[in-house]
């Protein structure tokens, strides 16, 4: 059965530009369900080994990680362009 998620714009354009990349890598096309389910098994198999799970447990508990609703509403929102505090004044002629 298909689910659907939603996904911050940012990590959808990463998850395709990954499908793009290993679909260069493959010489046949990858699709972004299929980079999702290459991405899992490459992230368990490298935390098969006890040394990288350790280490990775570790970082991960010393990272300060938003709440997912803080990652969701900050990847969501527009870039926002600083508007300048002053216009440029014109010279009248």
């Amino acid at each position: 059965m298909v689910k659907t998620i939603d996904l911050p714009l940012r990590v959808h354009e990463d998850l395709v530009k990954v499908s793009q990349e290993l679909s260069l890598m493959a010489k046949k096309p990858i699709s972004t369900s299929m980079a999702v389910d290459m991405l899992i098994e490459i992230y368990r198999a490298h935390l098969n080994n006890p040394c990288t799970l350790d280490a990775f447990s570790q970082q991960l508990r010393s990272l300060n990680i938003m709440s997912p609703e803080e990652f969701d509403k900050y990847w969501d929102e527009p870039a926002k362009i600083p508007e300048a505090k002053h216009k440029a004044k014109t010279k009248k002629t």
